[in-house]
């Protein structure tokens, strides 16, 4: 799993707090990528941020949801400690 995120997000702030919750249930991997001065991640999410993307597809922009972030897990099979 993979948050792209910004300094000064509020939006990314409360997606990161949401996500940490859920894996404090679920034991899975993240990596934050903050896209600051990367201009081909600049284009790509500066628009969506946060975006939080399960096995490489676009799972969320904008907002985090944890019961829906845990269907997701649980639809992909990773909600078991796996991802």
């Amino acid at each position: 799993m993979t948050l792209y995120h910004a300094e000064g997000c509020h939006l990314c702030a409360a997606a990161r707090r949401t996500v940490e919750a859920v894996r404090a249930e679920l034991n899975f991997e993240l990596e934050e990528v903050d896209i600051a001065g990367d201009v081909a991640l600049e284009a790509r999410y500066r628009e969506w941020l946060p975006v939080l993307e399960i096995d490489g597809e676009r799972a969320f922009t904008y907002f985090v949801q944890p019961d829906a972030l845990r269907r997701k897990l649980a639809q992909s099979g990773r909600s078991e400690g796996t991802l």
